[in-house]
């Protein structure tokens, strides 16, 4: 969509007038034709650590916005906060092959660029003046000799020769356990696109908790700068009318599933209502295993209505679970006063998997 010559003044010095005080202007692009300036695609490494490099030279904060592209509402919001918050934001759109099992989606995962282009240009700031025609985001999207440039193996990863980054003790439980390679294919690509953008900020949406929680764990473990621990952060979920968390693969759903898709939110606010009761409340110590029980009987009873109605829809429980949102361990037994924890749990409605949670005691920054 965007040809090179957009992005040709990047690599020098002299073509960017740009100061502290006028922090909002970086790449130099004609408009759109609407008041908004075109928003530049890079595609290479080189082309990114140029751009990357004047960012710094004029001291300009970067955040960064990791997607797969298949935007929705949850990663508009993201990329509007981060927009909001720092004079540059970067929005990397990669689908991460490492991340997918050779019996997953990665074949039928949604492709959308063209669409994806439009929504982000739907949530550029309006110029302040029509000679500031300067885009403050700018897309990485890379292929994957880029961001694998050993080739080789990337689904099997029994075949796979080249770095992998595993965050062992915290990856192999819940999602970590229904997908044991995808935790893997996470922190190795964000990895790689941390050092690649080198942000200051990044930014990941609550509906994936372990995973956010999990690459705030990554980061302070490998000790790295850009971002650190604290600069990487958690926005709350964003869901639809019916409760439903936003996800790209929602757009698998059926009119029938979407129907049935909330049942995942409602089990999760089940469970979270029950320990914030009355009862807690008077003193009653609630245990870990009644909530993942009062969550589960919710889906269950979802499970035997849709079967006694004959909706054709095929609901399955894959996980609920509550766990300890530093160290990932399962809860049980009495939880507990000003205990910090996460709800957390995955369904199939179909042949589609989705996951929700909901936060205790604590809430994302």
């Amino acid at each position: 969509m965007f040809s090179y010559h957009l992005l040709r003044g990047i690599a020098g010095p002299s073509t960017l007038p740009l100061t502290r005080t006028s922090p909002r202007v970086f790449v130099r692009n004609a408009s759109n034709g609407n008041g908004q300036p075109h928003i530049p695609v890079i595609r290479t490494l080189g082309q990114l650590r140029r751009w990357r490099k004047e960012a710094r030279d004029k001291g300009l904060e970067v955040g960064v916005v990791p997607t797969m592209g298949a935007l929705h509402e949850g990663h508009l919001n993201l990329v509007r906060t981060s927009l909001s918050r720092h004079p540059l934001t970067v929005m990397t759109l990669f689908v991460n092959p490492m991340q997918f099992a050779p019996h997953e989606d990665l074949s039928s995962y949604p492709r959308t660029f063209d669409r994806d282009l439009a929504l982000l240009q739907s949530v550029l700031p309006t110029p302040p003046s029509p000679r500031q025609m300067q885009s403050p985001l700018i897309i990485f999207a890379p292929t994957p000799d880029v961001m694998y440039p050993l080739k080789g193996e990337l689904q099997d990863l029994r075949n796979h020769k080249g770095v992998e980054v595993d965050v062992r003790g915290w990856g192999e439980v819940m999602e970590g356990a229904s997908r044991p390679q995808f935790f893997k294919g996470v922190a190795t690509v964000c990895t790689k696109l941390f050092n690649a953008v080198e942000p200051d900020h990044a930014y990941f949406g609550q509906k994936d908790i372990q995973q956010a929680l999990l690459l705030r764990i990554l980061v302070k473990d490998l000790l790295l700068s850009h971002p650190t621990s604290s600069n990487l952060h958690i926005l709350p979920t964003t869901r639809s009318s019916t409760g439903l968390a936003l996800s790209s693969r929602n757009a698998y759903l059926s009119p029938a599933e979407l129907k049935v898709s909330p049942v995942l939110y409602n089990s999760l606010n089940a469970a979270k209502g029950l320990y914030e009761s009355k009862d807690t409340a008077e003193g009653r110590d609630i245990t870990g295993e009644e909530l993942v029980a009062v969550s589960t009987r919710v889906i269950l009873d979802e499970q035997e209505r849709v079967l006694s109605e004959n909706e054709g829809v095929e609901l399955q429980l894959d996980y609920i679970e509550l766990f300890d949102k530093d160290t990932f361990e399962p809860i049980r037994g009495p939880i507990g006063a000003g205990r910090e924890f996460v709800i957390a749990g995955a369904i199939w409605v179909g042949k589609t998997r989705l996951i929700d949670n909901f936060l205790v005691g604590w809430e994302t920054n």
